[in-house]
């Protein structure tokens, strides 16, 4: 068994607020749009499939303002490896690279595709972290907290000077 390569697209506000969704499948469960690469996709090209097939956000609604620059992964737990989809049953877990996007203006809404996501809403990184799934959490802390609010993505990113 192997690890599942995807990618995870992370939308941000002017405010350093990100663009959560929730499950379909587990209502309450919320989460960022993610998904695996297909074989010979580029991951930046991954990331952007995955936001426009799971929110129908695209370039006119956002920009790639950051990826982090490493890989992150997590294992799933025994009840999703072994009775999870049909994905899951041969992985051990996912490595995924973080792809973060900021709105080109604050009033863009995604619309949900329904089939993963039916809802969605801005939040605090720290809320997000708090709500998605266990094993998840360690890998959402590090990037949305550690990360996201320390400069990549956060508010006024790209436009700090460094002294």
């Amino acid at each position: 068994m192997q690890f599942r390569a995807g990618v995870v697209a992370v939308v941000t506000n002017a405010s350093g607020q990100v663009m959560a969704f929730e499950r379909s499948d587990v209502p309450g469960a919320w989460q960022l749009p993610q998904g695996g690469i297909d074989v010979g996709e580029a991951t930046g090209d991954a990331a952007w499939r995955e936001l426009r097939e799971e929110t129908g956000l695209g370039p006119d609604q956002v920009e790639l303002i950051g990826e982090y620059p490493e890989w992150t992964i997590y294992e799933w737990p025994p009840e999703v490896r072994d009775g999870g989809r049909r994905h899951a049953r041969q992985r051990l877990g996912q490595v995924q690279r973080w792809f973060v996007f900021r709105v080109r203006d604050d009033t863009v809404e995604p619309t949900p595709d329904g089939v993963e996501f039916g809802a969605w809403r801005w939040v605090e990184p720290r809320w997000l972290v708090d709500q998605v799934v266990e094993f998840r959490r360690p890998a959402y802390q590090r990037v949305l907290v550690d990360q996201v609010l320390g400069g990549l993505g956060g508010p006024g990113a790209g436009t700090r000077e460094s002294g």
